[in-house]
């Protein structure tokens, strides 16, 4: 049992927090259950300030429901309050496979944000773990990806003025977890989707990575997850790099067009223009789905033209790309919604 608390309190020490109302975000799997239950034990005199949430997908049918009650009964035992959203009307299912995922992240991460702004709360916790950084890095070098996507998932992102999102199992095993729950003698909830090879991450999972590590290399889960982090220190590098361009760049900035000084971008390194428009990208929350490494290329290719010669062109969410007719910047704008 230390061994899964000293890692946890390694990563995010309960001195940092302890003082602060925070949103433990629970499923019900193995992952969340052991990161809430281990919270609630290094918190001891501050267990007021914990918070358990559950969002029920609603795409499972009577799992989903056990499983919300699963994660409320778990709340009340531990004498926490709980706070559960619910999917709209619209299935996630219309999604199609690729979607599903995706979406329902999109919509449980919205659940989580407005429930801190309604607590007040500093902190949101999610369990991802080492097996989920590791099959996150490798999903992302079969797609294609550059180096802040080989850093998988980050630790720490700011969701707003107010709250942070805390990753503090990322270092840690689910061997581990599961050691931890089965010295608990807690029980936690099994999601059979899981053991489905329909998602790619599944197979990934049960196929691929055991695959690599019997025929390849024992220890391939180590390698991707160093890849991670070395990746993770070279993206700090190019933040750090392109952290003072900011709206010197990016001019007439808006959350639908930003347009660029394409004379100063003309003296940049193509590696740092990439770079700096994703993070555009991010900031904006421009659609990256569909976004490859061509696409990264073509735009960054538009600022070693000599001239505003350069034909503009459409990328993946409607977003389109066009020489402002000074010729000095380029604007990029998404589409006038109807």
């Amino acid at each position: 049992m230390s061994d899964f608390i000293d890692l946890l309190q390694d990563a995010w020490p309960v001195e940092r927090w302890h003082n602060e109302r925070t949103i433990v975000a629970v499923s019900g799997g193995a992952d969340s259950v052991a990161l809430l239950r281990s919270m609630h034990e290094v918190a001891e005199d501050c267990r007021d300030k914990l918070i358990a949430a559950h969002f029920n997908h609603r795409l499972r049918g009577e799992a989903s429901v056990a499983d919300e009650e699963f994660v409320r009964q778990l709340a009340e035992e531990l004498g926490l309050s709980c706070f559960v959203g619910h999917a709209g009307d619209k299935s996630l299912n219309e999604q199609g496979q690729n979607g599903v995922e995706a979406a329902a992240r999109t919509v449980r991460y919205g659940f989580l944000r407005k429930l801190a702004d309604e607590q007040g709360a500093r902190y949101i916790v999610t369990a991802h773990t080492a097996d989920d950084q590791v099959e996150t890095v490798l999903h992302r070098i079969l797609r294609g990806t550059g180096i802040v996507g080989l850093a998988g998932i980050p630790p720490v992102r700011r969701l707003s003025e107010l709250t942070t999102l805390i990753r503090p199992m990322l270092g840690i095993s689910r061997r581990l977890v599961l050691e931890y729950l089965e010295e608990l003698g807690q029980s936690f909830r099994e999601d059979e989707s899981n053991a489905s090879d329909e998602f790619t991450r599944n197979r990934i999972r049960h196929q691929l990575l055991p695959q690599l590590e019997h025929e390849f290399n024992p220890q391939v889960r180590d390698s991707l997850y160093t890849l991670a982090l070395q990746a993770a220190d070279s993206t700090t590098v190019f933040d750090a790099l392109v952290e003072h361009w900011g709206d010197d760049v990016a001019t007439n900035h808006s959350v639908a067009e930003a347009k660029l000084d394409a004379n100063f971008l003309r003296e940049q390194p193509a590696p740092l223009i990439r770079h700096f428009l994703l993070r555009l990208w991010q900031k904006n929350d421009w659609p990256l789905q569909g976004m490859n490494f061509d696409h990264w290329e073509a735009l960054a290719s538009l600022f070693g033209e000599e001239s505003s010669a350069a034909p503009g062109f459409d990328l993946p969410g409607g977003l389109e790309v066009r020489f402002a007719e000074d010729g000095d910047h380029v604007i990029l704008r998404l589409p006038r919604s109807e």
